[in-house]
C-alpha cells in the first residue's frame, strides 16, 4: 500500500513538474523544447494514471494523488526559476542627471537606452536595461551600487523586434 502511494506521489510530482515547465516554455516562446518536454509528459501522465485508475478504491490514493500534484506545481515552478529562462527589463530612474552612469552600465556588457526625462522636482536620467532573466541580481546590483537611490522596475517582456542582444534568440526559440 505504502508503495503505491509513494508511487503516484512521485509520478505526479514529475507529470505535473514537466507540464509546469511546458507550459512556462511555450507561453515564453520556446516551443520546439516545450514539444520535446511534453512527450516525455504525456508518458508519465499515461503510466500515472493507469496506476491511480487501477487504484482508486482507496480514498488515500486520491489524497496521494492530490499531495504529488501540488509538490509538482511547486517543484516545476522552483525549476523555472532556477533555469531563469528569457529576458528582463529593468526601467531606471535617477535623481541626478549622471551621463556616465549608462556608459558604467554598459562596460559590463548590458545595452542601455538612456534620456533626460522631467520628472516633479526637475530633471531625471531615464534608462531602459535589457538582460538575461538569469543576470537580474547582478544587473540590480550593479546599478544599486552607482546609484543607491535608484527607481527601478522590472518587468519580463514577451515580444522582441530587433536590438544587440537578440540576435541568437530567434533561433532558440524555433
Amino acid at each position: 500500500m505504502l508503495s503505491i502511494l509513494l508511487t503516484i506521489i512521485t509520478i505526479n510530482i514529475v507529470y505535473v513538474s514537466l507540464f509546469t515547465l511546458r507550459v512556462i516554455l511555450v507561453i515564453k516562446g520556446y516551443r520546439l523544447v516545450a514539444s520535446i518536454l511534453s512527450m516525455g509528459e504525456v508518458f508519465v501522465y499515461l503510466m500515472g494514471l493507469t496506476i491511480v485508475l487501477d487504484n482508486l478504491d482507496k480514498p488515500i490514493n486520491i489524497a496521494a494523488y492530490c499531495v504529488g500534484w501540488g509538490i509538482g506545481v511547486f517543484l516545476g515552478s522552483k525549476i523555472e526559476s532556477y533555469l531563469a529562462l528569457g529576458y528582463i527589463v529593468f526601467e531606471v530612474i535617477v535623481d541626478s542627471i549622471e551621463h556616465e552612469l549608462p556608459m558604467k552600465v554598459r562596460e559590463k556588457g548590458y545595452g542601455v537606452t538612456s534620456w533626460v526625462a522631467d520628472g516633479k522636482d526637475g530633471q531625471r536620467l531615464v534608462m531602459k536595461v535589457l538582460a538575461k532573466r538569469n543576470s537580474e541580481p547582478r544587473l540590480r546590483s550593479l546599478i544599486l551600487s552607482f546609484a543607491p537611490k535608484a527607481f527601478i522596475i522590472s518587468y519580463e517582456p514577451n515580444q522582441f523586434n530587433g536590438g544587440f542582444l537578440l540576435k541568437g534568440l530567434h533561433s532558440m526559440r524555433n
